[in-house]
């Protein structure tokens, strides 16, 4: 037994061999099945946080502008743009409406207020406690047109166009506004006003939405009132052919929208579209255009069918305006 038992226990080396090359490739294939399995899990949490968590993750920017004659006081001014407001987004409600707080000497709506027919009764409630401070508002386009499902890679073209072939409005735009100037909010598209905030003399020059071709800046130009305390220019899309007429003209702040900041950004990198003519670098915040500082806002919506927001929080700005150096 004690001559056979070895033969009985060895393993031929060729078969041993085999044995360590099946393990090998097994253990690779259940790896390199893994990975794909990894992306996808990353991916769904990925999509998930943007749609539920960034989403509803509002804040609020601050800034400093220094526009104002020395020896004024300082003028806040609450920026709004880009609600996107359908019925049943609570948290988006009661958000705006704890701006309240804030009591703001002005506020500024930059349009894309809705984009539901029936959204308009939430929207006022939203805006209630800011109603009663003086206001401004231009329209955007989802304020006249429903936003529709489209191809998503649409929304990677540098300088998407609205869809002109709708030409009868489907939203209640002049119910809309009609809504919101009874509060005493004044009507800017395409239009100048004066009025008087505080201490402070504003002249306003504000168009209507270019991203559908209603902006006429024809009817508004020429030099704003050089013994205004303010010039304010604002409008929905920061197109810079219109930017650039706003500050030749002496405006001194231009407020827009539009953009969403990008909506779905990379981090470190920034956004990879604005939806617009200006540039990845002022798709949101404050800048400057020629002579005038712009503040484009990310908003604070999305299109109820691309509801994720993603390395690019909904935001409202405190503009605080303070006297020039």
């Amino acid at each position: 037994m004690r001559l056979i038992l070895p033969h009985l226990l060895a393993v031929p080396a060729g078969r041993h061999r085999a044995c360590r090359r099946r393990h090998w490739h097994d253990e690779h294939v259940r790896k390199a099945a893994a990975i794909p399995l990894s992306v996808l899990g990353l991916g769904v949490a990925g999509v998930g946080y943007a749609a539920v968590v960034e989403r509803n993750w509002f804040r609020l920017r601050r800034f400093d502008v220094p526009v104002l004659p020395p020896g004024q006081r300082p003028l806040r001014i609450l920026h709004l743009s880009d609600l996107h407001l359908t019925p049943g987004r609570r948290r988006l409600i009661e958000w705006v409406r704890s701006l309240g707080d804030l009591r703001p000497d002005l506020v500024v709506n930059t349009g894309d207020s809705i984009s539901h027919p029936d959204a308009i009764p939430p929207l006022l409630h939203a805006l209630e406690p800011l109603l009663a401070r003086p206001g401004l508002f231009v329209y955007g386009s989802n304020d006249m047109y429903a936003p529709v499902p489209k191809n998503p890679a649409r929304y990677l073209w540098r300088t998407s166009k609205g869809d002109h072939r709708r030409n009868v409005p489907s939203l209640p735009w002049e119910e809309l506004g009609a809504a919101m100037a009874a509060e005493g909010w004044l009507d800017m598209n395409n239009t100048t006003a004066r009025l008087k905030v505080g201490e402070l003399d504003i002249a306003v020059g504000g168009i209507h939405d270019s991203h559908i071709n209603r902006d006429r800046y024809d009817l508004i130009e020429g030099p704003a009132p050089a013994d205004a305390d303010l010039r304010l220019g604002v409008m929905h899309s920061p197109e810079p052919r219109n930017l650039t007429r706003f500050a030749a003209d002496g405006y001194q702040l231009l407020l827009a929208g539009h953009t969403h900041g990008g909506q779905l950004c990379i981090p470190f990198y920034g956004a990879l579209v604005t939806n617009c003519g200006i540039d990845r670098a002022r798709v949101k915040g404050l800048h400057r255009h020629d002579s005038a500082y712009l503040h484009v806002s990310a908003g604070l919506g999305t299109s109820p069918y691309a509801p994720v927001r993603f390395a690019c929080f909904p935001e409202a700005s405190l503009l605080t305006l303070v006297p020039r150096r």
